[in-house]
């Protein structure tokens, strides 16, 4: 097994509850329990196909339905080490075996979409990017979960604005994990020494007129020209914007899109910009020395900030996004993931599956946990009680930030991905890089984007 597919936690011991070992010794049914053979697909590492080794059931005493006594869960970096730090909690108060697969993002996401498009080899657990939720789903390889959530009644436990990609025709096919509500970072010490007041901001106007007092050679806020497409989704996700009517026509020439793009070019006019590739060497070194004051970005960023460019610490903090008006709404995303479960695995597989998400999702105590540990910011916003999120950050001159993210989060407009977001990714690339360099107005690059996309998809234009 390659670095990149390492196992976090080997460990194989059985840890059956109380229930489970009455089913064991035939105890109760009055029968041996049943067996699951449902396989563990290609080298072991997956849960689902037919002609693998058999696996042991144990009962779950609230339902009397009987559940794998073990299955796989597949994801990367943080999130892998998150999920194994729940493992043993789990194990301990649930029984049954879970074990975390760590992958390379993108190999984890191409290897489980193959598996589940063969029918064969997937892992019962698996995390999917809210962003993937519509190609996911279209392969018909997830289960549907909405029963068993009702059943819970974790539903509204969850930030609303995490259900929109997840569904589709009534059913659901994920449970939320976390999410990136979205903050201004700014470099405090560079704002103090040039005058900038960004804590009594409250509006995109209000901002740039701040920026304005930088020298010619320290930028506001970056544009990157790799990624005109984030920033305006976090924008247009704001206003409450939606890239498809409800009958699948294309919108992103609305209004909305369109008082977007004016903003966008507006702060660029406004010599307040820089262009800079998002996640280039250049990005973190102007970062680093401060020749870019803001960065626009999900709460997770800023864990990115202190691998990449430590020796900034105490110098940063982060405010709420700019509204478009006084008043107006504050809230937006960039980035969250959810759990899935294959739908080749068995029912017993399954059922374990959903037990072990549930426990890790929609449980106050372990949502903190991998905040505290590994900066994942909950869904689940019985979790925002918690002082946890009053706690200062060292990074950010000893700010709360967290406090300021859970405030947010309830707020996030819901957003529809669908499998022709990645159409909409090149449309508003290569439009607004027009836009900016001056080539279009902001009206002619958002109804050029739409117009691409509507030829490109066979859709009709709103």
């Amino acid at each position: 097994m390659t670095d990149s597919n390492r196992r976090l936690d080997r460990r194989r011991i059985l840890q059956l509850s109380a229930a489970g070992l009455a089913g064991l010794a035939g105890c109760g049914t009055g029968s041996q329990p049943a067996t699951d053979s449902s396989g563990s697909g290609d080298g072991g590492s997956g849960d689902g196909g037919s002609g693998g080794s058999s696996t042991e059931t144990a009962t779950d005493g609230s339902s009397g339905q009987q559940m794998a006594s073990s299955v796989t869960a597949w994801s990367w970096d943080v999130a892998a080490k998150s999920l194994d730090l729940i493992d043993e909690p789990y194990e301990e108060a649930n029984g049954g075996d879970v074990t975390v697969e760590q992958f390379g993002r993108s190999n984890m996401k191409d290897k489980f979409k193959s598996r589940i498009l063969s029918g064969s080899g997937a892992p019962a657990i698996a995390t999917m990017e809210s962003v993937d939720a519509a190609a996911w789903v279209d392969t018909g390889g997830l289960r549907d979960i909405s029963g068993w959530i009702e059943d819970a009644g974790i539903k509204d436990g969850f930030v609303s604005g995490k259900w929109g990609p997840l569904t589709k025709d009534g059913a659901t096919y994920a449970l939320p994990w976390d999410l990136g509500p979205v903050g201004m970072f700014y470099r405090n010490d560079v704002a103090n020494e040039h005058g900038l007041d960004l804590e009594s901001v409250e509006t995109w106007d209000q901002f740039i007129a701040e920026g304005e007092k930088l020298p010619d050679d320290t930028a506001l806020m970056n544009l990157p020209p790799n990624d005109y497409d984030g920033v305006w989704r976090m924008m247009f996700r704001q206003l409450g914007g939606l890239p498809f009517t409800d009958s699948g026509a294309v919108n992103i020439h609305s209004e909305k899109s369109l008082r977007v793009a004016r903003q966008m070019k507006r702060a660029h006019d406004a010599g307040v910009t820089s262009s800079v590739a998002s996640w280039s060497s250049e990005w973190f070194n102007r970062f680093a020395d401060g020749s870019i004051t803001g960065l626009y970005g999900g709460a997770w960023i800023e864990g990115t900030l202190k691998a990449e460019i430590g020796d900034t610490s105490g110098k940063w903090r982060v405010m709420k996004p700019p509204a478009y008006e006084s008043g107006g709404n504050r809230a937006t995303n960039w980035g969250g993931s959810n759990l899935v479960i294959a739908d080749q695995v068995s029912d017993a597989k399954a059922r374990r599956a959903f037990d072990y998400m549930q426990f890790a999702l929609a449980n106050k105590e372990m949502q903190l946990k991998m905040y505290r540990e590994n900066g994942l910011f909950p869904a689940y916003k019985p979790a925002y009680e918690s002082d946890a999120f009053d706690q200062g950050s060292e990074f950010l001159g000893g700010q709360a930030a967290g406090r300021m993210f859970a405030e947010i989060a309830p707020n996030i407009p819901s957003y529809t991905y669908t499998t022709d977001t990645p159409e909409i990714t090149k449309a508003i690339n290569s439009e607004f890089k027009k836009m900016i360099s001056g080539d279009l107005t902001p009206k002619e690059a958002v109804d050029s984007a739409a117009n691409q996309v509507a030829d490109r998809t066979g859709r009709e234009l709103a």
